[in-house]
């Protein structure tokens, strides 16, 4: 159960989504292909139930049912939920916070959360509900930004523009002793290559493009330690 003043903060978070990024839904796509890498990476799921927490509208899921599995996904913006409803009927979808899954214990067999755990306003207790409706087998991918970024260390980057309604940034140790203190072990950390795309690098003022490209390339040399965002794949703690 959330307090008065969480339920608060959840309303302006949703607020946020409600009429700011969720303002206009543009026309859906297909995930692009270094979310299709990560996603063989993580494996397949034919036949599976896999959970997005924070789902949006849907993409991630829909890429998984496209591969066979069974999908369920939750988010604080009913905007959003509704396109999932209009996209993936079969799916099951609820909006909410992340911090009290309206899910069975022990249903999932993966469970997702991408960008958006360091906006979650009790990330120990959202982590808890996630491990708590999952298999005692099942995979988790979680996609966080890293305060070692390379480039915001420099003082070049300040963070998303979400960061006007919230955004916790920490260190990949950080990351790490987080999940690990909620019952989750990391056996796998792998490097968000978004930035490597023309929509990327070609966003915002021209004269910034060339940078933008370089650093986009960069990504791809840097050690996961300076990079932007980090896939976190994890499984439960075995007693």
């Amino acid at each position: 159960m959330t307090s008065p003043d969480a339920s608060q903060d959840h309303r302006e978070i949703r607020d946020f989504y409600e009429q700011t990024y969720y303002g206009k839904l543009g026309i859906r796509r297909c995930i692009p292909w270094h979310c299709r890498r990560i996603a063989r990476k993580f494996g397949s799921f034919g036949g599976d139930m896999v959970l997005d927490v924070a789902c949006g509208t849907g993409e991630w899921l829909e890429h998984f049912a496209s591969q066979g599995a069974q999908v369920g996904g939750i988010d604080l913006s009913a905007r959003a939920i509704a396109e999932c409803e209009r996209v993936l009927p079969q799916g099951e979808f609820h909006t909410g916070p992340a911090e009290v899954l309206p899910f069975a214990t022990g249903r999932f067999d993966a469970v997702t959360c991408m960008g958006s755990l360091e906006h979650f306003i009790d990330k120990p207790a959202a982590l808890r509900e996630m491990i708590r409706v999952s298999t005692p087998t099942a995979r988790f991918m979680i996609l966080v930004p890293n305060a070692g970024f390379l480039t915001r260390k420099l003082g070049l980057f300040r963070g998303t523009h979400q960061v006007a309604v919230r955004e916790d940034v920490l260190e990949i140790d950080q990351w790490t002793a987080l999940f690990e203190s909620v019952g989750l072990s990391v056996y796998s950390r792998w490097r968000d290559l978004h930035p490597l795309s023309i929509s990327w690098i070609t966003n915002g003022s021209w004269v910034r493009i060339p940078l933008r490209m370089i650093q986009a390339f960069a990504l791809t040399l840097w050690p996961v330690r300076w990079q932007y965002q980090v896939y976190f794949f994890c499984k439960k703690k075995t007693p």
